[in-house]
Formats: C-alpha cells, sequence, structure tokens
C-alpha cells in the first residue's frame, strides 16, 4: 500500500473503503452505503466492530475504555467529543464501555477508567489513564501523532 492511500472502516456498515490522503478532508462517504465516513463525534462501539475499526484502520486510533456509572468518565464525555470535532479526519475515535464489553476491555488489559489507548495501524502506541481535559488531550495525542 502506497503512504498515499488511507484505509478507514465506515462507521454504519462496517465496510472497508480505500481513502486517497488528500481526500481525507472532502468529507468521503462509503463506497458501500453512501454514508459519510466521519460524523464529527466518537464511535460507540463493542466488539467485532470495535476490532475491525482498530486492525483496519491506517489513521491513528485514540480509544476512550469508559463505563456509564464512572463519575470521571462522564466527566470526559464531552472532552472526547470536542476532540472527536477538532482531530477528524486526522483520527478516528471510539469509545468502547467496559462494562457491557468486558471481554475487549479484558484484552486491552483495561484496570481502570477512563483510559485512553491511542493506536497506529492496530498496535498501541500509548495510553493514559484518568480525565484529562481538552488542551491536556490535545498535547497528547498532538506528543505522538503530531496532530
Amino acid at each position: 500500500m502506497t503512504a498515499s492511500l488511507h484505509i478507514l472502516v465506515c462507521p454504519a456498515c462496517l465496510a472497508v473503503n480505500r481513502i486517497p490522503a488528500d481526500k481525507l478532508s472532502d468529507r468521503p462517504v462509503c463506497g458501500k452505503c453512501k454514508k459519510s465516513l466521519f460524523t464529527g463525534r466518537p464511535l460507540e462501539l463493542t466488539g467485532l466492530g470495535f476490532r475491525k475499526h482498530l486492525d483496519k484502520t491506517t489513521i491513528p486510533v485514540l480509544v476512550d475504555f469508559w463505563a456509564p456509572w464512572c463519575g470521571p468518565c462522564k466527566m470526559m464525555t464531552p472532552v472526547f467529543q470536542e476532540a472527536a470535532s477538532r482531530l477528524e479526519p486526522r483520527i478516528r475515535l471510539l469509545k468502547l464501555n467496559t462494562e457491557t464489553d468486558q471481554a475487549t476491555a479484558a484484552q486491552f488489559r483495561i484496570q481502570s477508567i477512563p483510559t485512553l489507548c491511542l493506536f497506529q495501524n492496530g498496535r498501541e502506541k500509548d495510553r493514559q489513564s484518568g480525565a484529562v481535559d481538552l488542551k491536556r488531550l490535545l498535547a497528547w495525542v498532538s506528543r505522538h501523532i503530531g496532530a
């Protein structure tokens, strides 16, 4: 694969799409279902959909491992949503509810929530636990991928 081509999984139908890097900012749509490949908000996924996004997507993927009963997780929700609007289409943002998808959370050794994990090409680059504000989140991401 050339460096000028990115693979993105559709948030709606999970089809795999190949998009030229210079077209990422042009609001690309899925070749199968014709829905937008970027929604401007984090995608809440579980199981196979989560794994497919993580394994197939060639842009960096930032994951918020969270649970609905967690106070700091609730504080992180608007921060993560704002981060999605600022970081897409350079980064895909996902949320995984550790309460409803305990197997996936265990697979990634999530021991505290919220935990943010940054992935590139399916591999974890870094993680941090605890709620952070938007400025700190954007700085952390920028340090790792230059976004």
